[in-house]
């Protein structure tokens, strides 16, 4: 900071101008072995920095002066469910948009259109948004089945779901208010007829996406307890390169096993190599890295 404001008062404010210490090699190990064992996020030795920074913006905000202290408050503090949950979301919380990966959701859109209308019919589609983040994920997959239901002259059956570790970040997502760069790249015509004026300069999502979607809390280690079934098209992009190559492959047979026959599981480009599991065939694609479910796990 190149000069200190003036008028400052003593307290809080004057000790977040102090600086800090910095992180030493065992407190950088003590801190990335505590996120593994509770969220599985594996963090390289160049991620230091990452780590040291944001918590340490926390640190100042609540006014702990060490990593060994700020530690034991998030261990056996008195609030350390609330403090790890606040961190938590500092941690995750990515920067995304609607619509961001065009060739994934075109993927996801031939899909929709080519099932068999009878089926659309009878049983509503489902989609899951893992690591959802704010939200945008999960109402764009709304908006693009909305679309294909109607292409297809067909009742709008459908819900989406999304999941993520960080409970501030779901809280975002279900007041479905956005800052309007995160529509940057969507197309004008979608852009008018889902999203309106919010307050404070926000674009808010119209009412007929917002309750064809719900949000729950879900840490990816904990997937057997989710409350999912026979999902049609699952999402998860842009969260499996956190963890380690042997907890991507666990987490990924976790999913498959929540696809119904005839399901999607759509990644993000990488996150993945050679992974074949049995009763998946993978879709042909040079852009899109995704699955479908056989109908039978015997064909």
């Amino acid at each position: 900071m190149s000069e200190t404001p003036r008028n400052l008062s003593a307290g809080s404010d004057t000790w977040a101008l102090r600086p800090l210490p910095d992180m030493d090699e065992a407190q950088f190990h003590q801190w990335k072995t505590l996120l593994e064992h509770r969220t599985g996020m594996a963090l390289a030795p160049e991620r230091k920095s990452f780590l040291e920074t944001n918590i340490g913006i926390r640190m100042r905000e609540i006014g702990c002066g060490s990593f060994q202290a700020y530690y034991e408050k998030i261990v056996a503090g008195p609030e350390a469910v609330v403090e790890w949950a606040t961190l938590v979301d500092r941690l995750t919380v990515q920067e995304t948009r609607f619509f961001r990966d065009p060739d994934a959701f075109r993927l996801v859109h031939d899909y929709v259109m080519t099932r068999p209308r009878e089926q659309l019919r009878q049983r509503p589609l489902e989609a899951w948004s893992v690591g959802c983040s704010t939200g945008e994920e999960a109402y764009t997959l709304a908006i693009l089945l909305n679309e294909c239901m109607e292409q297809l002259e067909l009742p709008p059956l459908y819900g989406v779901t999304g999941s993520d570790i960080s409970k501030p970040a779901l809280e975002k997502a279900e007041r479905g208010l956005f800052n309007p760069r995160r529509l940057n790249g969507m197309d004008d015509s979608l852009r008018q007829r889902y999203f309106r004026a919010g307050a404070r300069n926000s674009a808010e999502i119209t009412e007929g996406i917002r309750e064809r979607v719900c949000f729950t809390r879900l840490n990816v280690l904990d997937l057997k307890r989710a409350p999912m079934q026979g999902m049609n098209i699952i999402f998860c992009q842009n969260l499996l390169i956190y963890f380690r190559r042997w907890r991507r492959r666990e987490i990924l047979k976790r999913l498959a096993g929540y696809l119904a026959p005839g399901g999607l599981l759509v990644l993000g480009q990488g996150e993945i190599t050679g992974w074949q599991p049995p009763g998946l065939q993978r879709v042909p694609s040079e852009h899109v890295l995704a699955w479908i479910r056989r109908q039978s796990d015997d064909e």
